[in-house]
């Protein structure tokens, strides 16, 4: 479609009104590439047309679009269309196979759009093969869907959990986010039966249950700052271990997820953390270039022992 004809800029205003309420004439012959009268002979054209536009005078006035309007069909232009189709590619999705649920979705789209449009776009979808993510943990859409919900309602849940192990429990949780991270979804949280902030795994979560109860979340939280601050808490396994450098050096090399430091003496810095994983946690710590000693959780140690075991193995002919 010609975007310069008056029909093309009157369907560009009201896409324009959708995802800006209260654009102003000023706003709308800046986006048009128009004069401000010509933006303003758009908007009646839109009302020509059955469509409701509100204006609203005064410093925060502007258009915007009245209760129930018929939207038209969603367009893309070429780049956004394949754009789009590259951010699901590079989530690693299955975005050429129908059978799957972001595969088929994005099928959908492509069928809609212009065949100007499609056919580039399809040819991307279909030939381009995305490396598969094996760390990636995609949770059930459904439960993603009812922890999003309680979150923007301020809702109290009840929500069943299944640990690495295999280990089981519940616990009542005031969601604060949800937080992707490297391929994995997690809820951020206040448990509430430690009384404690909480990172828990989405595709873990094994029910979720309203309390019929409403809680105020903080509003100034760095929701991704605090999910890395709070990842090594809340596990199976206590850990903690003297590092014999300062606690800035030793920060550099350890992820923030890996637990909280603190500065013992000049050269001598405490680690300490949960992990569900000792041996995963072993492995991290051998990477260290200082000496360190674990001074509390067993299986930690035990770990730290088979990892040293399997590194002086590997030097033996």
């Amino acid at each position: 479609m010609d975007e310069t004809n008056p029909t093309a800029r009157a369907l560009r205003t009201l896409q324009l009104l959708q995802d800006r309420p209260g654009t102003t004439a000023e706003e709308l012959a800046r986006r048009l590439e128009c004069s401000e009268r010509a933006a303003r002979r758009y908007v009646s054209i839109l009302r020509e047309a059955g469509i409701p536009v509100l204006a609203t005078r005064g410093r925060y006035g502007g258009y915007r679009l009245g209760s129930g309007v018929r939207l038209p069909p969603v367009t893309f232009t070429a780049a956004e269309a394949l754009g789009l189709v590259m951010a699901v590619l590079d989530g690693h999705h299955r975005a050429g196979d129908d059978t799957a649920p972001v595969g088929a979705a994005l099928a959908k789209v492509v069928r809609a759009m212009p065949a100007s449009v499609s056919g580039p776009v399809e040819r991307i979808r279909r030939w381009i093969a995305p490396a598969p993510d094996r760390s990636a943990a995609r949770p059930d859409p459904a439960t993603t869907m009812e922890l999003v919900q309680a979150w923007s309602e301020q809702q109290v849940l009840r929500i069943g959990y299944r640990s690495e192990r295999g280990t089981t429990w519940q616990t009542d949780v005031e969601p604060w986010a949800v937080v992707v991270r490297h391929g994995r979804w997690y809820l951020l949280c206040r448990d509430r039966r430690p009384d404690a902030v909480r990172a828990y795994r989405v595709d873990r979560i094994t029910g979720v249950h309203p309390l019929g109860q409403t809680y105020e979340a903080p509003s100034d939280i760095d929701a991704v700052a605090l999910l890395e601050e709070h990842l090594a808490t809340g596990w199976e396994y206590d850990v903690q271990v003297r590092i014999h450098a300062a606690a800035d050096q030793v920060r550099r090399v350890l992820p923030a997820s890996s637990g909280g430091l603190e500065q013992l003496a000049d050269d001598l810095t405490q680690l300490s953390a949960t992990t569900g994983n000792p041996y995963m946690y072993a492995e991290l710590l051998a990477c260290l270039p200082w000496p360190f000693e674990v001074v509390g959780g067993p299986e930690v140690r035990s770990a730290v022992r088979e990892v040293g075991r399997r590194l002086v193995a590997s030097t033996t002919p």
